[in-house]
């Protein structure tokens, strides 16, 4: 009884010390600037800062950007990334060599890429435009999305392509109208976690975008000025900020549970 009693007593520490600074963000975003840091727990709520940030700062305006360029970025990569993940996944395209290559990629920091990224987009006039953020995103995304897709596709049994393609399918067809539809829980699952990676990147959206075209990452930081942090807008912009990832984790804990198990043989 005793151990118990200790088991979940530190189970409800634990979720403690991982909820309150969430909840604490939550406080501070409603009450007045003049009160975030008070020790109160309940002070005065207003809405003022929601009101101020979104009026005085065009938070809207950089949430849209956001929304854009990492729906964006998925709609562009995912496509590439089912293709090159079927293609390794099936005909062992490159061999290991390939794979690796691809998930080198990965490893490089972000400030070894900013800089050419930039000097390509100014070449084609592209800088300080969603597009050219967009396709930046996407590329940077292609290598990840592939290397998740390329286990889905590997859980998918090849009997059932070869079951269409003896029925008169081609090997396009095939993977069309029979490896698609089965691992669409692996393309959600992807496709979320790909926006939730585009929606949280910050350096390059901090080189390559500017004051109409940033996100909202850069857009938070810019509440960081010389005269101190304003905390209450940060707060509320960490609140709007953080809505699209829960609902993305929402379907991204539901596909991924189909995902496991979408390769059985029914």
């Amino acid at each position: 009884m005793l151990r118990k009693i200790g088991l979940h007593t530190g189970l409800v520490l634990a979720c403690l010390s991982i909820l309150l600074p969430v909840l604490w963000i939550v406080r501070t975003s409603l009450v007045p600037e003049s009160m975030a840091y008070s020790s109160d727990i309940f002070p005065h709520f207003s809405g003022e800062n929601f009101r101020s940030l979104i009026e005085d700062n065009g938070f809207l305006r950089h949430y849209a950007n956001s929304l854009i360029v990492a729906t964006g970025s998925v709609v562009l990569a995912l496509p590439f990334a089912a293709a090159t993940g079927y293609a390794f996944a099936r005909f062992k395209t490159g061999g290991k060599a390939a794979r690796f290559i691809m998930l080198a990629t990965q490893m490089l920091p972000a400030v070894a890429l900013v800089l050419p990224a930039f000097a390509m987009l100014r070449t084609v006039g592209l800088t300080n435009s969603l597009f050219g953020l967009t396709l930046v995103y996407a590329a940077l995304n292609l290598p990840f999305l592939t290397w998740i897709l390329m286990g889905f596709f590997e859980g998918i049994p090849v009997d059932l392509e070869w079951a269409a393609m003896t029925d008169g399918a081609t090997a396009w067809g095939a993977f069309w109208h029979v490896v698609l539809p089965v691992s669409l829980p692996g393309l959600a699952a992807s496709a979320v976690l790909g926006f939730i990676l585009s929606w949280n990147e910050f350096l390059f959206a901090l080189v390559l975008s500017g004051p109409e075209t940033a996100t909202v990452p850069v857009s938070l930081a810019a509440l960081q000025t010389s005269n101190g942090v304003q905390i209450g807008k940060v707060s509320a912009g960490i609140v709007l900020a953080v809505l699209p990832l829960m609902v993305a984790s929402h379907f991204i804990q539901r596909y991924i549970v189909k995902g496991l198990t979408f390769g059985g043989v029914k």
